[in-house]
């Protein structure tokens, strides 16, 4: 791994674990004197969903979905920074909507980054399930190398 310049952290948002990841990926960072690119993506799939509500006459839409989930995790986010004590001017921070794999891959590519480091849990907090998880298949496509976080926790 010479020349780490840039570390993507992918991040699912929630609360507790995110920290962790992200204090991982400053660590790392800090070794290889890199910026960080903080990744969420919300997934196409929800939004859809949304989008169905809403054509059954709920007072919900999928703009107004994205901006408040967007809204909500930015805030989350910038907490998580906050208390790494990362420097937050070495943090790029980059939301996308879609499927998380395929806008993780992009954002590999796009953004030129070095190294990933993520979980191998996100939403559904399942600790014991790999198979099939974005960690899963990013583990399996990701151009370059990608390093899982694990938290101090003992697996059930």
């Amino acid at each position: 791994m010479d020349n780490v310049e840039t570390i993507m952290v992918a991040l699912a948002l929630e609360e507790g674990y995110s920290s962790g990841v992200f204090d991982c990926a400053a660590k790392m960072a800090r070794m290889f004197d890199a910026k960080i690119l903080a990744a969420h993506v919300i997934n196409r799939r929800d939004v859809d969903a949304v989008a169905r509500i809403s054509s059954l006459g709920y007072e919900v839409d999928g703009d107004h979905y994205v901006e408040n989930i967007r809204s909500d995790r930015k805030e989350l986010l910038d907490r998580i920074i906050e208390k790494s004590g990362f420097p937050l001017e070495r943090v790029k921070i980059v939301f996308r909507v879609g499927n998380p794999i395929d806008e993780l891959l992009k954002l590999i590519e796009e953004k030129k980054a070095d190294l990933v480091v993520m979980g191998p849990k996100g939403r559904t907090d399942l600790q014991h399930i790999l198979i099939g998880s974005v960690a899963e298949k990013m583990f399996r496509k990701s151009p370059v190398t990608v390093i899982s976080y694990r938290d101090r926790r003992p697996s059930k």
